[in-house]
Parts: structure tokens; C-alpha cells; sequence
């Protein structure tokens, strides 16, 4: 009882240090609602009845109380995707690795406090496929007399691109756990929870951001995506590029963005053309050769004339939007350069030297279809994914977060390997059948605190190449260097960016490539690192860091500041 009073005085005196901080209370009610899309009702799990869910605003420095009563018939955890969490890793929220999910009929309270962040992030379930539909923005302002790096826009508007299937998404997920197949791929995408015009019974329903002739508009772009990387366009206008993960850019033009599943990208765009309407649309960037992906093309109407601020637009008689010009699925080369041309605003101070050097392999695999049963994978296997040959499988009775603070063995091992049991040619076109089964287990890697950590991650060919969002749970890293084909530091090296790298917490690793990031270990906790194309994660594309308390007493994460869900 007292650890937990004292956790809850620390965490609101952190708030009280940052001038003008508050405290936000919510409630959020996790239910089924009722809704229609292409052309049916369904009942999904929403927050609040909304779908997304509730926008959350606060400033830097706010600390934010969020009640979740589960009324649901499924477990579930919400995770603040990109929250720092400092010392609060309790809050974090990933099923199993920070907490135990919440039952149906339970409540939880989550408790954090922003710390030098801003930007646009966003809050999603983490457990199963409930962040299909159970997700929302979480925007952070500067704190007062801060501003933005760059002019003031007139109005900003969040844009969350989505993935809709009509059946529950669970229920997609159940069935490809029992065969082991790949899981049916989306019905639609939806932007603000709207699929668009181009869509069946969807036309009444397209989102519209009404703008004014001449005006700034700063929008937030935040890909709830699923499974699927997407282009994004707006007709007749150019994007100026101002932020990506929360971090500022050095700005930058171009007409089209690309969002792997977990980023978050804001541009400005400028309402500099005739009067009309033009829409903004995403379609799928899909890495993979012969994987089956959803082909179709999401629409929202950017709306010159408007009387009002209505959010969605009828069937009245209108003038046909303009269409704006996609990349084709499978242009890698402008996924590539979208990517690369992501700096930070000025010089940083790259973390060095590392002591800590990590080289992991990402990708897919394939398991042994068991003994009587028939298995939906390549051949009669199973699908399976892994980092360094370990599928990630996570415990059940109790989460790692609550093992490793309360010293309860056997739950996991702490024997992740630095590095892959077996060099081979990662992205060759004949790799043999004998490296693409891997090993189950709940393993973890501990760095000590202050660790200066670099990772390779390494995409490999087996199965099939493609990118991978790799998401860092806890953390911020600068990204140093992306390439294609296997790593070689005695020449890839020499390409680290160590004057104006950008900072993310998602990084798309290329198809058949590889990505290098850096950070300093210094948040204490469990933190799970995962692929976010969630087949991924449910296959095993993912691992977890311990990270060791300091030495001082504002290096060492706080005791739990409520009563733990039980397992």
C-alpha cells in the first residue's frame, strides 16, 4: 500500500516541475458498438463508442490518469505508442510483457506523465487484433511559450489510416492460429474510420477536411494499419514533411508519404489551389513478391468549400473530387527515398562510443505442420516468424514487467542471442530449407543502465523478403543508416549519418535489407521489441530488453502505482 501511495506522489511531483502542467483524467470504456460499413452492420470493440477512439490533446509535461473498464467479451491492454514511459513501465501496456490483459468486467488505470515529448503519437489495444478497431490520436502541444519549429498553421486535422475486414478481426486471427496459414487480408482501409467514395455503401460517409482559400493546414498522419505499409497522396498538392515518430524534421517536399504499420508523419499543406475538392487517398505498399495483399484505395475529400465543419459528406450532388496519382504497390524506390530524405532539424549528439552492438535478423519461417493435423502454410507447414531464429512466445501466467521486478523464476531465460547462430546469405534466393524453422521461447536480453546500444537489424529472404516495422517499446533511437542486401560493416559503416540522423520509434527495415539504430538504455523496465505488421507479432517477430536500474534514485523504475491485473 505504501509503494503504492509513494509511486503515485513521485509521479504527480514529476508533473508539478514542468510550469503549467496538468493533470487529465479520463474514461475510457472499452464496449461493442453498432456500426456500418460496405454496406453491412457490425459489432465492433470500440472505446467510448467511438471508432477511433477518443482524441486525446495534453502539452508537454501533463501527466494523464486513464480509467479502462473492459465491458468487452475479450481481453485486452492499451499501449501509448511512442511514450517514453520513463520509469513508468508499468503504464506501457503490451499483454503479457507490462501487465496481464484486462478481463472482461475489470478495470485498470494507467498513469504517466509526458516528459519532453511532443508531436503526434497515438494510443491502441495491444492485445490480439483489438487495435483493428480500438485506437485513437494522442497529440502532444509544446509547452506554453514553446512553439512549433516552424509558421503556425491556421487549423490541423489528424488523419488515422486503418484496416476494416467484415468479419471480427479476432475471428480472422483465430482461424489463421488454428491452420497456420496466412490470415485473409483486409476488405477495405478506412481513413478516420471511413473507408471512402471508392468503396460499396461508403459514399455518405467519406471524411471531409474543410479548409479556407490560402490557409496552412498541419496534418497529423498516423497509420493504425495492420498488416500493410501505404502511399499517400493528396490531389494537386504538395506535402511539406515538418515531423515523423514525434520528432521534428528538416522540412521537406513531396507528394507522396509512406506509413509503415505504428509511424506517424505531419506535414503542412497549403490550400493553394482552385477552389474544389481533392481527394487524398492511400493504397497498399507491398514488398513482398506473390503475397497476397488488400489492392484496394482509401479516400478522404479535402473540401475548399464548406459551410460549417461537418466530418463526413453526403450523397448530394457535388463535383467529382480529383483523383490523385499512387505509386505502384510495389515501388520500393519511392518507399526508399520517402524514408531517407527524414533528417533531423540540426546537428545531434549521436550517442558514442557504443558498448553494446547487437546484430539481429528479422523475418518470417515456417514450423512443422504437428502430427494430424493439416496445416494452411507453404508445403502443409505452419507460419512462423523470428529474430535471430527465436519466436518470440510470451508467458501466460504472469508478465515479464511483474517476473523480473518481483524476482518470480521461471517465466523467462536471459539467453537472447546478441547475434544469429548461423551466417548465411540473409537475402540470397536459395536459402536452405534447414534455416527456416526456428526455435519457440520466452528469452529476453538485459543491458545494464547507461548502455550505449546499436542494432543491425537484418532482413532475411527465407519464406519471403519484406519490409518489417520494426517498433521500439519505450524508447526513441536515431536512425543511422538503411540499405539493401546484407550488411557489411567494413563498408556499410562508412554510410552512418552521425551528424543529422532522424530519431524514430518505428523503423521500416527495406525489403531484403537492413536498418541500423542507436539509443542510450536509459529507461528502466522490460520493453518489448516487435514487428508492427501484427501477423508478424503473432508469429513470433519479436523479443524483449530488461533494462537495469541506475544508480541513482531518478534512474530506477517505480514501484506499480495501482493494484496489477491478475493473469
Amino acid at each position: 500500500m505504501f509503494s503504492s501511495f509513494l509511486s503515485s506522489l513521485l509521479l504527480l511531483l514529476l508533473a508539478v516541475v514542468y510550469a503549467n502542467a496538468e493533470i487529465q483524467y479520463h474514461d475510457f470504456i472499452v464496449k461493442e458498438t453498432s456500426v456500418k460499413r460496405l454496406c453491412k452492420r457490425h459489432r465492433i470493440i470500440t472505446v467510448n463508442d467511438q471508432y477511433p477512439g477518443p482524441t486525446l490533446t495534453v502539452t508537454d509535461g501533463d501527466t494523464l490518469v486513464i480509467k479502462v473498464t473492459n465491458l468487452a467479451r475479450y481481453n485486452i491492454t492499451l499501449h501509448w505508442h511512442g511514450i517514453r514511459q520513463l520509469r513508468t513501465a508499468w503504464a506501457d501496456g503490451p499483454d503479457y510483457i507490462t501487465q496481464c490483459p484486462i478481463v472482461p468486467g475489470a478495470t485498470y488505470v494507467y498513469q504517466f506523465t509526458i516528459i519532453d515529448q511532443e508531436g503526434s503519437l497515438w494510443w491502441h489495444a495491444h492485445a490480439s487484433w483489438l487495435r483493428a478497431t480500438v485506437h485513437g490520436a494522442l497529440i502532444i502541444y509544446p509547452k506554453l511559450g514553446k512553439s512549433y519549429p516552424f509558421d503556425k498553421p491556421q487549423r490541423e486535422y489528424p488523419i488515422i489510416l486503418g484496416e476494416w475486414w467484415n468479419r471480427d478481426p479476432n475471428e480472422v486471427l483465430r482461424q489463421a492460429t488454428i491452420t497456420g496459414a496466412a490470415p485473409n487480408v483486409s476488405d477495405a482501409f478506412t481513413i478516420n474510420g471511413r473507408p471512402g467514395d471508392l468503396y460499396s455503401c461508403s459514399n455518405q460517409g467519406t471524411s471531409l477536411f474543410p479548409v479556407v482559400s490560402g490557409e496552412t493546414i498541419l496534418f497529423r498522419f498516423i497509420s493504425a494499419s495492420m498488416n500493410t505499409e501505404l502511399f499517400v497522396s493528396i490531389a494537386g498538392h504538395l506535402m511539406t514533411v515538418v515531423a515523423a515518430d514525434s520528432a521534428y524534421t528538416k522540412p521537406f517536399t513531396t507528394t507522396v508519404i509512406m506509413l509503415g504499420p505504428g509511424q506517424t508523419t505531419d506535414v503542412l499543406v497549403t490550400a493553394d489551389q482552385p477552389e474544389g475538392r481533392y481527394y487524398i487517398a492511400a493504397r497498399a505498399y507491398a514488398s513482398a513478391q506473390g503475397v497476397p495483399f488488400d489492392n484496394t484505395t482509401v479516400t478522404a475529400i479535402l473540401d475548399y468549400k464548406f459551410s460549417g465543419c461537418t466530418a463526413v459528406h453526403g450523397a448530394q450532388t457535388m463535383p467529382i473530387p480529383l483523383v490523385p496519382l499512387l505509386p505502384a504497390y510495389n515501388d520500393t524506390a519511392t518507399a526508399t527515398a520517402f524514408s531517407t530524405s527524414l533528417r533531423s532539424p540540426g546537428p545531434v549528439n549521436v550517442p558514442d562510443p557504443v558498448n553494446v552492438s547487437l546484430f539481429f535478423t528479422v523475418g518470417l519461417g515456417l514450423f512443422n505442420c504437428p502430427l494430424g493435423m493439416i496445416c494452411g502454410g507453404p508445403n502443409g507447414t505452419r507460419f512462423g516468424a523470428s529474430i535471430n531464429n527465436v519466436s518470440f512466445v510470451l508467458p501466460s501466467t504472469i508478465s515479464l514487467l511483474q517476473a523480473y521486478y518481483f524476482d518470480v523464476p521461471g517465466i523467462y531465460t536471459e539467453d537472447f542471442p546478441p547475434e544469429p547462430p548461423i551466417i548465411f546469405d540473409f537475402t540470397g534466393n536459395n536459402i536452405s530449407q534447414s534455416l527456416q524453422q526456428p526455435v519457440q521461447g520466452t528469452r529476453v536480453y538485459r543491458l545494464k543502465y547507461g548502455s550505449i546500444v546499436q542494432i543491425v537489424f537484418q532482413g532475411t529472404n527465407i519464406v519471403s523478403g519484406e519490409e518489417h516495422p520494426m517498433h521500439v517499446h519505450g524508447y526513441q533511437f536515431y536512425v543511422l543508416a538503411t540499405g539493401f542486401g546484407n550488411f557489411n560493416p567494413d563498408v556499410d559503416t562508412e554510410k552512418f549519418n552521425m551528424v543529422d540522423p532522424p530519431e524514430r520509434n518505428t523503423i521500416g527495415v527495406p525489403v531484403n535489407g537492413w536498418a541500423v539504430i542507436r539509443f542510450v538504455a536509459d529507461n528502466p523496465g522490460v520493453w518489448l521489441v516487435h514487428c508492427h505488421i501484427d501477423a508478424h507479432l503473432t508469429w513470433g517477430l519479436a523479443m524483449a530488453f530488461i533494462v537495469e536500474n541506475g544508480e541513482g534514485e531518478d534512474e530506477k523504475l517505480l514501484p506499480p502505482p495501482f493494484d496489477l491485473p491478475v493473469c
